[in-house]
């Protein structure tokens, strides 16, 4: 009995222990869904994940094979690249496009998309590593003309050679043949240029009209500047050891000169058939005006006025070459200057000369003493006529001096200047620059009888008497001329 009853109470103890092990096993479970619970309840509500675009997976796919077939396509060696030919552009779809299913059958997609289909196009990059070129589609070709030769299918791919062009001597009576342009292909160079030069013409034609002048003598006048001005481009003009330009004389010059001649001085013209038509001569004329407007006005007398439209050449003074651009354009119409050996040199050669022995005295007088000649210097020139034997005509000029009328004159400013005089003016320096315009007096230029020389021989020059005694000759002459004309003259300006 006593062994029984133990064996019951060990079985009431693991009975019981294993009671109290399920109790706290259940408890577990249970305080674990109490936790989770209190969690469910506290933690935010999770975000629905957004389905997958299979349409961008698909375009990603393609651009990553495109890059690989570039990569497979780009050669690694240039010279077995150039020889290799380029493939030809492949539109394909790539297998990862193909093999992704259509999203418009798939159950998640809600709307049909189109699905992306890539180009595989090489680079010109690309290209341009490869060395090939690509083939530009090949222009058609132009009909051929009548009276050309058809190239045949042999010859059309064999270079032509080049056409040697011979030359022909072609002499100046010759009259060459100008080539027609074709209407059809010909272009104008410049459009425009051709209605400008119409409008120009017709303009300049309406105010020949407007002025009186005959619009032929001013389309004339236009068409010698312009070939003066081809000239002067070309070169094709001479010049003497003087330094005479007769082109540039005779072209824009005188022509400059004319509108004061004609219409402003209004300049009369008396014996001009004392000056020869041909060989030397010497023309001895008065000098006065502030301004040497008097020795221009009788070189353009000498011109327009004598029938063998000669040219004067004249002798002027240090001072007029050493100015800038006066100098110039006087050595280009024909001054040299007033030294013996010049005019020695210019009337044995035959041409027509000209000097102003008053100088600067006669130019800078005072209008007080207008038209009184002053002294001839030491006679210079008549020893340079009697050397040549060259005759000396003299010449009387009325109207110089009232075109700057001397009133006064700055010492001062002269002597800074350099300057033989510095005139004092009614216009001038009061009006400023419209000081410089001469006054439209009425001029009179009167040539005398020549004075021969050629009887006395060369030798004469070196007799100081005899040369003394023609310059005062011909000083007289001169003076009483102007005396005569002075009072022929009924006004100053008319």
């Amino acid at each position: 009995m006593p062994s029984t009853s133990g064996v019951s109470t060990s079985r009431a103890s693991t009975s019981g222990a294993s009671r109290s092990g399920a109790s706290r096993a259940g408890a577990k479970p249970a305080g674990a869904a109490r936790s989770a619970a209190k969690t469910a309840k506290t933690a935010k509500p999770a975000k629905p994940v957004k389905p997958v675009k299979k349409g961008a997976l698909a375009a990603g796919a393609a651009r990553a094979s495109g890059e690989r077939a570039k990569r497979r396509s780009t050669p690694l060696i240039a010279s077995a690249a150039a020889a290799a030919p380029v493939a030809p552009v492949v539109q394909a779809v790539p297998a990862a496009v193909a093999a992704a299913p259509d999203a418009s059958t798939t159950p998640s997609s809600g709307k049909h998309r189109p699905q992306p289909v890539a180009k595989v196009v090489p680079t010109r990059k690309a290209v341009a590593r490869s060395g090939s070129r690509t083939t530009k589609p090949a222009k058609p070709a132009r009909p051929a003309r009548e009276g050309t030769a058809v190239a045949t299918a042999s010859t059309r791919h064999t270079e032509a050679e080049p056409k040697v062009r011979t030359l022909k001597a072609v002499t100046d009576e010759t009259v060459v043949p100008l080539d027609v342009a074709d209407p059809t292909t010909s272009r104008s160079i410049a459009p425009g240029v051709e209605e400008l030069l119409t409008a120009g013409i017709a303009a300049v034609r309406v105010a020949s009209e407007a002025a009186g002048i005959s619009s032929d003598d001013v389309e004339r006048h236009i068409a010698s500047l312009l070939s003066f001005v081809r000239r002067r481009v070309t070169g094709d003009y001479t010049v003497d050891e003087f330094g005479f330009d007769e082109d540039f004389t005779r072209h824009f010059y005188l022509p400059v000169l004319r509108p004061l001649y004609k219409s402003w001085f209004r300049v009369e013209v008396r014996g001009i058939e004392n000056i020869p038509a041909e060989g030397g001569g010497l023309v001895v004329a008065n000098h006065s005006g502030t301004v040497a407007m008097d020795s221009l006005m009788t070189q353009v007398a000498v011109h327009d006025e004598h029938p063998a439209h000669r040219h004067l050449r004249m002798l002027g003074a240090d001072l007029v070459f050493q100015t800038p651009v006066i100098g110039q354009v006087a050595r280009k119409s024909g001054s040299t200057l007033a030294a013996n050996p010049d005019a020695e040199r210019l009337l044995s050669s035959g041409e027509l000369a000209g000097v102003w022995p008053e100088g600067f005295k006669g130019v800078g007088k005072p209008f007080s003493e207008r038209y009184k000649l002053q002294r001839f210097g030491r006679g210079g020139f008549v020893s340079a006529a009697l050397k040549t034997g060259a005759p000396i005509i003299p010449c009387s000029i009325v109207g110089a001096e009232e075109i700057y009328p001397i009133i006064g004159n700055m010492k001062t400013v002269a002597r800074l200047l350099g300057a033989p005089y510095a005139p004092i003016t009614p216009t001038w320096p009061l009006l400023g620059p419209l000081g410089l315009i001469p006054l439209p007096s009425k001029w009179i230029i009167e040539f005398g009888s020549p004075v021969e020389t050629a009887d006395l021989g060369p030798n004469a020059a070196d007799d100081p008497m005899l040369v003394f005694d023609l310059t005062d000759q011909v000083r007289e002459t001169i003076q009483q001329t102007l005396y005569s004309l002075l009072m022929q003259r009924r006004s100053v300006f008319f």
